[in-house]
């Protein structure tokens, strides 16, 4: 072992740009900087970050919709730290916040060729809803995927 640990918090300004980092190493279609800066004043207790020794090494961000689910608008990992479990424990922790907050429904989109990301979100509970098609800008579709988790579930005492 090499004495790091792994930590999950809140984004703050000098994350962003290790944020867009690892959207663009992540993503053809990335979201640009502006767009994170937004959702960090829109967001602020759902835009998370991995650290792991230090280094900002994922991210997830979620808001919540009109219809008052959770909306997971997007995670990524950075490729030299996947297959660790950090996506999967970025999304347990989005979710448990959005619960701790009455929000027992989510959803997410993910491109159909994302097989990755789809095992994981099938892992955590999610299901295929529908398939949104040309949803990407080369017209890819995407899947729209949802996870409902009862009033027991939440329970905390």
């Amino acid at each position: 072992m090499d004495g790091c640990s792994l930590t999950i918090r809140e984004v703050g300004l000098n994350d962003i740009k290790h944020v867009v980092d690892i959207e663009r190493k992540s993503f053809k279609y990335p979201y640009p900087a502006v767009a994170f800066f937004t959702l960090m004043t829109l967001y602020p207790k759902y835009f998370l970050i991995s650290e792991y020794c230090g280094k900002v090494v994922g991210y997830v961000v979620a808001g919540v919709d009109k219809d008052g689910s959770g909306h997971i608008i997007s995670i990524a990992v950075d490729p030299e730290y996947r297959g660790r479990g950090l996506g999967k424990s970025l999304m347990k922790y989005v979710e448990s916040r959005l619960l701790k907050d009455g929000i027992n429904k989510f959803k997410l989109e993910v491109s159909v060729s994302n097989y990755v990301a789809i095992k994981m979100y099938e892992s955590l509970g999610y299901k295929v809803c529908k398939v949104l098609k040309g949803y990407y800008p080369d017209g890819e579709d995407a899947y729209l995927m949802y996870k409902e988790v009862s009033a027991l579930t939440s329970c905390s005492f």
